[in-house]
């Protein structure tokens, strides 16, 4: 998967918007939506938001976790553990490039929370090169990465798996040795 099919699936997340405008219910293939009036929050997916601010039509609510103090939380959470903290939105990283791209006016201290978001992404892909680099110098075949994202994880598989078959490669190569000197 790349990220524009990653960033795909985060769009069905729901956010909270203010419309501007009146409307009955929408029935979509994804669920129903609405009804939209004037000046009262509903949860919309992230990809209607994003259109109807882009046409001027909605105000949009940040999530709760869109938060200075919750995200220099999870920042430092991420920095005093040694495994992988559950994140706030499975899409953290995606709603917030995509809300921030498209309603950077209705975000409070947007720089501040564009700045934090990829601190933790950051943190979390160095944690995670270091837990590939621990499994490839290892004899493990497996490993157990709770609590990663989808983004995070499509970061690194085409390196992942090319660097796995490598290795079983070299592993299968020294082993078949070994058993023919054995013989």
């Amino acid at each position: 998967m790349d990220p524009a099919e990653v960033e795909f699936i985060a769009e069905k997340e729901h956010v909270t918007i203010v419309p501007n405008f009146a409307l009955d219910m929408m029935y979509l293939i994804g669920g129903d939506v609405g009804p939209f009036n004037p000046g009262l929050p509903v949860k919309v997916p992230l990809w209607m938001a994003v259109n109807l601010k882009q046409g001027q039509k909605c105000r949009v609510i940040p999530p709760d976790w869109m938060d200075t103090e919750k995200l220099q939380e999870k920042k430092q959470e991420e920095t005093d553990s040694r495994f992988f903290t559950p994140m706030p939105s499975q899409h953290y990283m995606e709603v917030t490039q995509l809300l921030l791209k498209c309603a950077t006016d209705d975000i409070p201290h947007a720089d501040e929370i564009r700045t934090l978001v990829k601190d933790i992404w950051d943190l979390r892909i160095a944690k995670l090169r270091s837990s590939i680099d621990t499994l490839l110098k290892s004899d493990a075949t497996h490993a157990k990465l709770n609590h990663l994202t989808l983004m995070e994880l499509n970061t690194v598989r085409p390196f992942l798996t090319k660097a796995l078959d490598q290795m079983h490669v070299l592993r299968s190569n020294i082993y078949g040795r070994i058993q023919s000197t054995q013989e």
